[in-house]
């Protein structure tokens, strides 16, 4: 911790080094991306916007939702406990009275299971996987594997899918209040595929541009923005980036094909790529993401501020900010993050001892200090 606490100050020299006196100037963005807490600990996430994102002048939070709501348009695509809109309001209400801007976010195309459970939407709606030859509980073992699962997709060109899909869309932006969506989209493997008679053939780039089109298309029709993550747009062989961070199927010439509001979230978590500048020379507005290493997550926000000190303001106004991802539950998070748990019976699990505790600290102390 102290090594992590020494660089932290460091980068606190270079960032009043830069000049700069307005923290939202700086980083006009400064998001974290979590999962939406189960509804044990929603009172403990409240208290969480409250004492730490709030006093870290975070201004934008994400909740990956997915199926953990209680959907009145589609109830069959809800969890067996889901979160109420009187869970919800709890979220909203801290969010507001805090200034901070609260997006939902439900995984759409891509990431449709998860190891061996196929998840809500090709489960009751089968007709819209892109694979249906490949069922997750028979074949997803390990990765790689023979059959190249990583996660299911449903097919952006079934006639029906939309119709599903914007429901619930449109019903998790109204019940938090929002004024846009993350769709996530990210590590979409299956897509164009042969068996597909509806995309077999097509230009997969094609594909992947007319899905993200399409919803933004729908939210901005409500006056609603759209995110995605931004690993499917970039070319993972040219960069070195590979098929996690970028994309080995095709999908990255869609950049030049994606409307230029759509905020894209530019997640790499082994190294500082500087590929947001790419994204800002694109036209898109592009924040930069960390997760679990507390060097490499600071030194994405440095570059971010570097890059706004630097570029002209045609580009320094697609350089947006910064947002901090955690990949493991809410709760399991706040509890380690808190230092809560045990060895007590039935007390849940911390996280992996994976740094993300320490890089979400070590952001957030960041912030707290540049704002001071």
């Amino acid at each position: 911790m102290k090594k992590i606490f020494t660089f932290v100050m460091a980068m606190m020299v270079m960032a009043f080094s830069m000049g700069a006196k307005d923290m939202d100037s700086l980083l006009p963005v400064r998001g974290f991306a979590i999962e939406a807490p189960s509804v044990r600990d929603v009172d403990l996430f409240v208290r969480f916007i409250e004492e730490d994102l709030a006093q870290a002048r975070v201004n934008l939070l994400i909740l990956r939702v997915d199926w953990n709501y209680a959907y009145q348009s589609h109830p069959e695509l809800q969890d067996e406990h889901p979160l109420t809109q009187a869970d919800v309001d709890k979220l909203v209400a801290a969010c507001q009275k805090n200034g901070i801007r609260l997006v939902p976010q439900i995984n759409l195309l891509g990431h449709q299971s998860w190891a061996k459970e196929t998840y809500a939407l090709l489960k009751n709606y089968p007709e819209f996987d892109e694979t249906p030859s490949i069922r997750t509980e028979e074949h997803y073992s390990k990765w790689p594997n023979e059959y190249g699962l990583y996660c299911k997709s449903y097919c952006p060109l079934h006639p029906d899918v939309h119709r599903v899909v914007f429901d619930v869309v449109d019903e998790i932006c109204e019940a938090f209040h929002s004024d846009a969506f993350h769709a996530g989209m990210d590590e979409v493997f299956y897509i164009g595929m042969d068996e597909c008679p509806r995309c077999k053939g097509k230009d997969r780039s094609e594909l992947f541009a007319g899905e993200v089109n399409a919803i933004r298309s729908h939210l901005a029709d409500k006056g609603r923005q759209l995110m995605i993550w931004g690993d499917r747009l970039l070319d993972g062989r040219t960069t070195g980036l590979g098929e996690w961070e970028a994309s080995y199927n095709d999908t990255w010439r869609a950049v030049d094909m994606i409307s230029k509001d759509v905020l894209i979230c530019d997640w790499h978590y082994e190294r500082a790529d500087l590929s947001a500048v790419y994204f800002a020379m694109k036209g898109l507005p592009v924040v930069s993401c960390g997760y679990r290493d507390p060097e490499i997550s600071i030194q994405q926000v440095m570059d971010m501020m570097k890059f706004r000190a630097q570029a002209p303001d045609e580009m320094k106004d697609h350089l947006c900010g910064y947002v901090h991802t955690i990949w493991s539950s809410a709760g399991r998070f706040l509890r380690s993050y808190y230092g809560m748990g045990g060895n007590r019976p039935g007390a849940p699990r911390p996280p992996r001892q994976d740094g993300s505790v320490e890089a979400a600290k070590a952001v957030l102390t960041y912030f707290r200090e540049l704002a001071d």
